[in-house]
């Protein structure tokens, strides 16, 4: 069975542009945040992949899609699993909802590079981590 990762945020006034509404720009931040959760879950942080691996982990490229705004105060579920694996790269997509209304459907392009910015193997204790979130649809 694969599984998916969740994440839950809150929406701050610091979120939002004076109409209450979630900035655009900040969908990306809770993506970042629920990546780096979905790190976590697993045993693992961007610094010590840093430190162990002599890796980072990078955006290459980001696909967003804005379907419905969030406002001050919403409850927002982060769902997120790995859509597909390269040797040094992966593909996750993200949903962001409220309840069961899809606020914003994302992919997101992520690199294993070295500190010089070459694209690296993933490591395989990673890859194995990962296995399980390996899927091609969301689950709610």
């Amino acid at each position: 069975m694969h599984e998916n990762f969740f994440h839950k945020i809150k929406v701050y006034y610091e979120d939002t542009d004076s109409g209450g509404v979630v900035y655009y720009a900040n969908y990306l931040k809770f993506l970042e945040r629920a990546r780096t959760e979905a790190l976590f879950s697993i045993g693992y942080s961007n610094k010590k992949i840093k430190e162990k691996f002599n890796s980072l982990i990078i955006v290459k490229s980001c696909n967003i899609d804005y379907k419905k705004s969030a406002n001050l105060e919403d409850e927002l579920k982060i769902r997120s699993f790995v859509k597909s694996i390269t040797k040094t790269s992966f593909f996750m997509n993200q949903i962001i909802s409220r309840d069961e209304e899809i606020i914003v459907e994302a992919q997101i392009h992520l690199v294993f590079v070295n500190e010089n910015g070459k694209p690296v193997k993933i490591p395989d204790e990673i890859y194995s981590q990962f296995k399980p979130y390996f899927c091609d649809s969301i689950k709610t």
